[in-house]
Order: C-alpha cells, then sequence, then structure tokens
C-alpha cells in the first residue's frame, strides 16, 4: 500500500500546492487541506487542531516549512507523524527525494592540513585561537608554517601547548633546525623532507612529507618514497600542485604517476598554489581539487587561506571532501547532493510564471505588500496595485510609504535582497535572508514560538 499524505495549507497556496503534486506524479497518494487561512505559515497549533479532521487512512500530516508549532504535540493529537515541509512549495520535489536531495554528509577518507602560515609572528595564545577555528571548520591537523629568517623562538611552547589541547601538529619549514626542534618537541608530521635533509626523520618519531629535492623533480621523490618503503617507515609523499601556466597540468601528471606506481602509498597535496595564485571563488576551485583528491584516492591536503577571496577554504576543502566521498561510495556523480559549495548562484532557479502571481494577487485583499520575482523581474504588490522592475528605486513614488519609515525600511530591505537575488541568479523568499551556502550557514530557527516583533513591527 501506498502511503497516503496529508497536506496542510492555505489559501494562497493551495492551487500552486496542486499543480507541483500534479506535475510530480508521486508514488505516494494525497489529500489536501485548505483549512482557510490566507497565510499557511500563520496557522496555529490550535487552529490545525479544530480545522483538521483526524483521519484513520492518513499516515503522514506535512505542515508549511515555516508553521511555528509543537510537531510532537500535533503528532500525539492526530496519532500520525506530522511533519515540516520545505519553506518554498516549489522545492517540494527535493523534499520528497525525487528530484534531487541533501544528504547528511559526514563521511571522508582525506585528511587536512591546515596551515597558520604566519605563526612564526604569532603569539601562542594567538595560535590556539586559530587552530580552534580551524578545527571548527573542519581541520584534522594544524600546520605551524615558518617564515623565512624570521626565529620562531616559541616553537616548542606552542606546540606543546597545542598537544596538550588534543590537538594534531605538524611544523612546514626550509629550515632543518627548526625541522628537528619541531620533531623533538612532538610534532606528530613535518613538511618537507626531501633527499637533502631526509637524515632529520631518524632523530624523531614525526611523520615526514617526502617532496622532491627539486620542484618537478619526480625521480628524485621516487627514489626516497622506496627508501622509506624499504625502510617500513611511515610518510606522506607530494609531489607538489604547481599554478595554472607555471606547470600546472604537468603537476597533476606526477600525482596521477605517484599513485600509478605506488597504489598503497600515503599522498598530500597542497592545493594553496591554485586556490591563492588563481582570481577566481575559491569555493569552485577547492571542488574541483577534492574531485581530483577522489579520483586518485590521495590521503591529504595542505590548505591555506591567505587571500580573502580564500577566507573560507577550509570549510570548502571540508564540505568538498565529504561530497565526494559520498559520490564515491555510492557510485553517483557529486551532483543534487549538498548545495552548499553554491555560494553565489543557485543551481535551480525558482521564478514564478506571470499567471500564477496574478493568481495569487486575485486572492489578496490587504494592502500589504507581497514581493515575488519572476522571470520579468521584481513583482510588488497588494490588493491594489502591482508593479514589475529591476531598480528598488523604481518603485519608492508608488509605494506611497513617505510617512511610515518602519514600512519604507521594510520595504527598502526586501526589495534589495529581490535585487540581489535577480542579480545573481538566486531564489527569493520574503522575509527571509538570502541563502549563501557555507558562507552563511543557517542559524537554528525556532520553529516552535512564535518570533519576536522586529524594530520595525513594532508600534512607536
Amino acid at each position: 500500500m501506498p502511503e497516503k499524505i496529508m497536506f496542510v495549507t492555505g489559501k494562497l497556496a493551495e492551487r500552486q500546492l496542486k499543480r507541483i503534486l500534479k506535475a510530480m506524479k508521486p508514488e505516494f497518494s494525497y489529500k489536501i487541506n485548505q483549512i482557510g487561512v490566507n497565510v499557511a505559515a500563520l496557522m496555529s497549533e490550535n487552529i490545525l487542531m479544530r480545522r483538521v479532521t483526524k483521519d484513520d487512512e492518513i499516515d503522514k500530516i506535512i505542515v508549511p516549512g515555516k508553521f511555528r508549532g509543537d510537531l510532537e504535540k500535533l503528532s500525539r493529537f492526530f496519532n500520525v507523524p506530522v511533519k515540516r515541509g520545505p519553506d518554498d512549495l516549489r522545492h517540494l520535489p527535493d523534499y520528497f527525494g525525487l528530484d534531487g536531495y541533501e544528504e547528511n554528509l559526514t563521511e571522508y577518507d582525506c585528511l587536512i592540513f591546515a596551515e597558520i602560515v604566519d605563526a612564526t609572528i604569532l603569539s601562542t595564545s594567538q595560535i590556539i585561537e586559530r587552530a580552534n577555528q580551524y578545527k571548527k571548520d573542519g581541520a584534522n591537523i594544524i600546520d605551524l608554517g615558518c617564515m623565512p629568517d624570521t626565529n620562531f623562538k616559541h616553537l616548542e611552547e606552542t606546540i606543546f601547548k597545542l598537544k596538550e589541547k588534543g590537538f594534531k601538529v605538524s611544523v612546514d619549514s626550509a629550515n632543518d633546525d627548526e625541522l628537528l626542534r619541531g620533531g623533538k618537541a612532538g610534532a606528530d608530521y613535518l613538511l618537507s623532507i626531501s633527499e637533502k635533509n631526509f637524515s632529520i626523520t631518524e632523530h624523531v618519531d614525526s611523520i615526514p612529507i617526502l617532496i622532491p629535492t627539486e620542484p618537478g623533480n619526480f625521480d628524485s621523490l621516487e627514489r626516497l618514497v622506496k627508501k622509506f618503503l624499504v625502510d617500513k617507515k611511515l610518510f606522506f609523499a607530494d609531489p607538489i600542485l604547481d599554478p595554472i601556466h607555471y606547470g600546472f597540468v604537468e603537476s597533476i601528471n606526477r600525482y596521477r604517476e605517484l599513485r600509478k606506481k605506488f597504489p598503497k602509498i600515503n599522498i598530500l597535496m597542497g592545493t594553496g598554489n591554485l586556490t591563492e595564485l588563481t582570481d577566481s571563488d575559491s569555493s569552485g576551485v577547492n571542488t574541483i581539487l577534492m574531485g581530483l583528491v577522489s579520483e586518485l584516492s590521495i590521503n591529504g591536503v595542505l590548505v591555506v587561506q591567505v587571500s580573502n577571496h580564500c577566507r573560507n577554504s577550509i570549510k570548502e576543502t571540508d564540505k568538498a571532501r565529504k561530497l565526494m566521498h559520498f559520490a564515491k561510495k555510492n557510485q553517483r556523480l557529486p551532483v543534487g547532493i549538498d548545495k552548499n559549495l553554491m555560494c553565489l548562484i543557485d543551481r535551480k532557479l525558482n521564478r514564478m510564471e506571470p499567471n500564477e502571481i496574478q493568481e495569487i494577487k486575485s486572492l489578496i485583499k490587504d494592502k500589504n505588500y507581497r514581493i515575488i520575482l519572476s522571470k520579468e523581474g521584481i513583482n510588488i504588490f497588494n490588493s491594489e496595485s502591482h508593479q514589475i522592475g529591476s531598480d528598488p528605486y523604481e518603485f519608492y513614488d508608488s509605494l506611497k510609504v513617505e510617512s511610515d519609515a518602519s514600512h519604507a525600511f521594510y520595504l527598502g530591505v526586501e526589495i534589495a535582497r529581490a535585487q540581489i537575488a535577480l542579480q545573481l541568479g538566486k531564489n527569493y523568499n520574503q522575509d527571509n535572508e538570502l541563502e549563501w551556502g557555507l558562507v552563511s550557514e543557517k542559524k537554528e530557527e525556532d520553529l516552535v514560538s512564535r518570533p519576536k516583533m522586529k524594530s520595525t513591527q513594532k508600534k512607536k
């Protein structure tokens, strides 16, 4: 028997809900219960319990996404699960997994080394503060970046304090003495070890990151890998990713060759030469890089976030590694799974058709303005008027809010949001902030109690 679902909605959304469900052709059966309120999100628990009749044939009740009330209480009352649907009805296919879905992505198979590039000139407390943030963003190992010709006097103290607080630590230096000091102080990893200084590893327990003697010298890296395999010592190998137009493609080939020759060794890739040295939004760059990492079964990435456009690189890498792991594990494309890496532009654009907007307008009996985006632009309308434009200033004179500062402020905010969404190709829902993927992760919202009035809603 197919599941039977009751959708509870209001007057303004009823027709749209019918159209969407009909187009979906779902496997479940359903009924729609329009309970006589204009805006479904303004329903209350008491209204639902009064106006929705208990039905033994119903397996589940779905209320609007913005419904504020105690779902557990309602589930007990109706004797079936009561769930919130999507905030926007047009996302209903996604909600049911018929046209893409968002997974709870937690698994990964690649470690993130997050480098504090200026650790040498930071105090220990500043480093710990930075490390805490990096860990929160997804880092597994805190990499202490040493600066040329700058003495890292507090290196030992910093490593001790980080280890004391449970961090895994790596030391990244071109100075052999600093690497030796870091290893003796208890660093878990050392970057970077070549044929010139591998003797350091004989005096410490740190796991080395092996690199070529000179840039692009794959043979030297291969020799060192073979030596460590013979000695049965743990290590990571890094052929070094080069910037675009400075050997980028060839460096990718080196990673491919390394994995082909040594299928079981640990490999590390530093991503900063691409993210930091390319003027492009880092979320897309990091996603592609983690796709390469996944295909080549690379075990660790060294991430830096120095430039402003790379300020979220650790977060992005963390999201991307989980996305790619899920896609690889389930033998599917990395699409329609998680939208957090799509920050500027939404993959699916929801724009109402003119006839749908007219339909909603015909049901409105009040003077409160509704704002909806269509292909034609920003639609702002109430029971008396309907305007379409793309520039917020186009609407001012006709809105007639000169004497109502709070209302003018509110409309200004909402129309500006709508304009940004129109320009960038994003979705817009009145009274809700625009979504920017992982850049603005959703705040926990209390959907049980009614929201407090905003300053523009308070009577003076």
